[in-house]
């Protein structure tokens, strides 16, 4: 495809779409109190609210690379919009809470579509290589962007006009930028991609997690339907290995010499946004209900968190050339835990001053470990670096989602008084989660193989 006579308005249309993608992740999370009193949903509907999003987003990302790849990306993006936009508009009009959660399902789709596909455009239509590293430098900078504005965006936006013009933000930003794509030439057929999309392993990956996180967001009330639930997602599984060792083309297909390493790197990924969403999901709840800050207040406050996760990536980069990506991830994960367990000590309205401290010690913990766990995903397979990083995309999702789902059971209602104290015992044992998985990073870092650095 020949380069684009205008950059800047297509590399702000695909920078947009995916600052949209990550916004979403984050953005309903200071609306879920109104959100709850506005359709009278307790703590498992306010989880669905945001993992009916996460999960087909997580299970779909693969399918959708390898989607783009036969079809060609400006289609699967340019659908990914069309999908996007329309669930945005779908979730602003939603009557009821179950209106609502099909429609984040779609929305979670039509972002597994835009996402992959948002880099491999600009990479695709940059005018010579010189200029695909400043490309790549402002998609991922545009995208760190996004968990930081999430909150913010999201309080000033219910503050002002109401929990659903959180999703009416999405309309009109996605109507723009489906005009520079348009403009696109269309894509002639892709040489040399004819292996067919492996269909059958990403519906297994969708079901498979739909059947955990709803076993998990229903444990509490319907134990029986768990307990059916936890075998179907056992037997999912089962499937999905089987079928990806007979695909042509399975999801992941990672090379022999670098599976330990990329599991290892998937699973501090995994656990990360596990403990990471799940605590910003009540974190939300806590700085409104409890501290009676106000839906902008209460986004303002998460700044401490989640500035540092775009502007350490530097810093972060400087630190894992020196300690490698192991060591570098494990200074993070210990650092993320200190801020775990300033948490638990403050959440209970001990005061703003500590609790913002301990914020900002958590959120550049997790600045140092998000690079470094991603760059360790990439150095373990270098030949592989569009499934190393899908396979690291994945599980931060996934893991993003169960977090959501474990953390609203565990802490009930937040009208309840056993939520502080619940809440308190899940920064906790995030906490202590952080430390092992710190050691774990420290046993990767002498026992696992060494690559070069990609």
């Amino acid at each position: 495809m020949g380069p684009n006579r205008s950059e800047w308005p297509l590399t702000i249309a695909l920078c947009g779409g995916y600052f949209l993608v990550l916004l979403d992740v984050t953005v309903v999370n200071v609306a879920l109190p109104q959100i709850g009193s506005g359709l009278g949903v307790d703590a498992s509907g306010l989880a669905w609210a945001v993992d009916a999003y996460s999960v087909p987003l997580a299970a779909l990302l693969l399918a959708a690379g390898a989607i783009g790849d036969r079809l060609g990306h400006r289609r699967v993006v340019l659908l990914g919009f069309l999908v996007f936009g329309a669930a945005s508009a779908m979730c602003a009009t939603a009557p009821t809470m179950g209106a609502l959660i099909a429609a984040r399902a779609v929305q979670g789709a039509g972002a597994a579509l835009m996402l992959p596909g948002t880099l491999a455009l600009l990479l695709e239509n940059a005018a010579e290589p010189s200029a695909r590293a400043r490309l790549v430098g402002r998609w991922a900078a545009i995208g760190g962007a996004a968990l930081p504005a999430g909150p913010v965006v999201g309080g000033l936006l219910v503050q002002a006009a109401g929990w659903r013009a959180v999703f009416w933000l999405g309309v009109p930003v996605i109507a723009w930028a489906l005009v520079p794509v348009l403009r696109l030439p269309g894509p002639g057929a892709p040489a040399g991609r004819e292996a067919p999309v492996d269909w059958v392993g990403a519906a297994l990956l969708v079901a498979g997690m739909t059947c955990v996180v709803t076993a998990i967001i229903r444990s509490a009330d319907a134990p029986w339907l768990t307990a059916l639930l936890a075998l179907a997602a056992a037997a999912t599984a089962v499937a999905f290995v089987r079928v990806e060792r007979r695909a042509e083309q399975p999801l992941f297909t990672i090379p022999p010499g670098a599976r330990r390493p990329v599991a290892a790197a998937c699973l501090v990924a995994g656990l990360m946004n596990l403990c990471v969403l799940g605590s910003l999901f009540l974190l939300t709840r806590i700085l409104q209900g409890v501290h009676g800050l106000s839906p902008l207040l209460a986004g303002l406050a998460t700044l401490p968190a989640m500035l540092p996760l775009p502007l350490l990536g530097a810093p972060a980069g400087w630190l894992t050339g020196r300690l490698g990506v192991w060591r570098t991830s494990a200074l993070g994960l210990l650092a993320a835990a200190g801020g775990f367990a300033g948490l638990a000590t403050s959440i209970g309205g001990a005061g703003h001053l500590s609790l913002l401290l301990f914020l900002a010690l958590w959120g550049g913990g997790l600045g140092v470990l998000t690079p470094a766990i991603v760059t360790a995903a990439l150095e373990a397979a270098p030949g592989s670096p569009g499934m190393a990083s899908g396979a690291s995309n994945t599980s931060r999702q996934a893991g993003g989602a169960l977090g959501v789902a474990i953390f609203a059971v565990a802490a009930g209602r937040a009208d309840a008084p056993s939520f502080v104290p619940h809440a308190t015992e899940l920064f906790l044992g995030s906490a202590l989660v952080f430390v092992l998985t710190a050691l774990l990073c420290l046993v990767a870092a002498n026992g696992l193989p060494r690559t070069r650095r990609v």
